[in-house]
């Protein structure tokens, strides 16, 4: 276990200052227009008493920052490239326009090596994103490219304390080097799972919160494969957001089920005694694993979560199911097997997935064609059958989807970017087409999008 620094604690976020009071520590937001991100490689510890070679960060000194914006203010992020290959960044949830969406040749060309891009957004809603690269997607990724975004709302909810947790596995051996980063057998099936679990690229961190405080824990699995259930074990807490959008009505933070890319925000209200420790707990298939703990410092504050103000909706046009389009996906095999063919932003070798019978080609110039057009300003409910043994979490870019009905389960009607589909299970999902451009659409298990479970979708006047 390892106690963090106050840098750590607020999760080294740009724009984020820190100090410390008699009561503990106190959060100040210094918000910034801009942000610089470094895709570099780099040596650090991940598990004691080792330092892991070749690792990938969007900096060059340690973990992803923690990005910062206000809700409907513009933004810059400039980019730069240092490492030995091409890349690109895709900001994962945020609903902005297509040429800044970030993959490769779909939205942009790919960032060579010496070069920078200067990504420009004003994101639309508030809540907890992610960004990632979208080329070489695989490797960059598992090698520790992938970081958390946070979009705040106009008026402060009444958190004291807000902590940004980027949930991921590590493929490494005893000796803290990377093993294999993925297994064929594995790819084909429910993908290569990580063998070290992290939160903030810390193995079973502590975290010092303020007694009796009320703190925002912002979760964001981004791991390349694992689905798990996860809970707050040990103090009073509740979800308030799911995928960046608010729930109706709290819930309790008790087996909250989240795939590759999904997030959710949890309120949780700190022990009043000194020293108490809270756990967030992965509940695995056949046992469970501490990922972190909260402990409780100072004072108590006693704070009460019915303090809090509920968190606002964001602006998704609602669907209009009375004149809805369905459109049917069908998630299954690959109907050839045809190695998939070479490109700047690599291969795995495979192909083993596809979408309606046609399998993901790799990221090439084009032309290719759409899974489908949808016709801007229209409502569609997708219906998407997944007719093999294994779950998908199925991500769309540029569109937020409402959840509509599930033949396996009772859905609630969570407004998301990315959605579980079980195995064998077909659920629709209602959206309106009011973003144009062409949109990656894709499982994020990245094995099955590599090896051909993914294409797009355009949206067109």
């Amino acid at each position: 276990m390892s106690c963090i620094s106050r840098r750590e604690l607020l999760a080294g976020g740009a724009g984020m200052l820190a100090t410390f009071s008699a009561g503990g520590l106190v959060a100040h937001q210094a918000h910034a227009a801009s942000h610089t991100l470094k895709m570099s490689r780099l040596d650090h510890s991940i598990l004691p008493g080792t330092i892991t070679k070749d690792m990938m960060s969007f900096s060059p000194d340690g973990s992803p920052p923690v990005l910062r914006f206000r809700q409907g203010e513009k933004a810059t992020i400039s980019v730069a490239n240092t490492l030995n290959e091409a890349s690109v960044v895709h900001w994962h949830g945020f609903r902005i326009a297509n040429a800044m969406d970030g993959v490769p040749y779909l939205t942009q060309y790919p960032i060579e090596p010496g070069q920078t891009f200067r990504y420009e957004f004003a994101p639309p809603d508030a809540g907890t994103f992610w960004y990632h690269p979208h080329c070489n997607t695989l490797e960059q990724m598992a090698r520790g490219m992938t970081g958390v975004m946070v979009v705040e709302e106009p008026e402060d909810p009444g958190f004291n304390q807000d902590l940004p947790l980027n949930i991921r596995d590590f493929r490494l051996g005893g000796d803290g080097q990377f093993i294999s980063l993925f297994k064929a057998r594995s790819a084909a099936r429910g993908g290569t799972l990580g063998t070290v679990s992290t939160v903030n690229w810390q193995v079973d961190p502590d975290f010092e919160l303020e007694a009796g405080s009320l703190v925002r824990l912002r979760l964001a699995v981004t791991d390349v494969t694992r689905v798990g259930k996860y809970e707050i074990d040990g103090g009073e807490a509740e979800v308030i957001a799911i995928d960046s959008n608010p729930l109706p009505s709290p819930v309790p933070a008790r087996d909250i089920e989240l795939s590759p890319g999904q997030r959710a925000d949890i309120a949780l209200r700190m022990p009043d005694e000194d020293g108490s420790a809270v756990n967030l707990v992965l509940k695995k298939k056949f046992d469970q694993k501490v990922l972190a703990r909260f402990v409780a410092k100072g004072t108590s504050l006693r704070r009460d979560l019915r303090e809090l103000k509920p968190l606002p909706p964001n602006p998704v046009p609602q669907p209009d199911l009375n004149n809805a389009e369905v459109i049917e996906f069908v998630f299954g095999w690959s109907p050839e097997g045809d190695a998939p063919q070479a490109s700047i932003c690599g291969t795995l070798g495979y192909t083993f997935w596809s979408i309606n019978r046609k399998a993901w080609p790799g990221d090439l110039p084009g032309p290719l064609d759409p899974l489908a057009t949808l016709k801007l300003g229209k409502t569609y409910i997708l219906r998407l059958r997944n007719e093999t043994p294994n779950a998908h979490p199925i991500h769309l870019h540029g569109v937020s989807f409402t959840l509509l009905r599930s033949n396996k389960r009772k859905l609630a009607p969570l407004v998301t970017d990315t959605a579980l589909l079980l195995s064998q299970e077909t659920m629709d999902v209602a959206l309106v087409a009011d973003n144009p451009g062409d949109w990656a659409f894709h499982c994020h298990v990245i094995e099955h999008q590599k090896t051909g479970l993914a294409g797009f979708l355009r949206i067109a006047g």
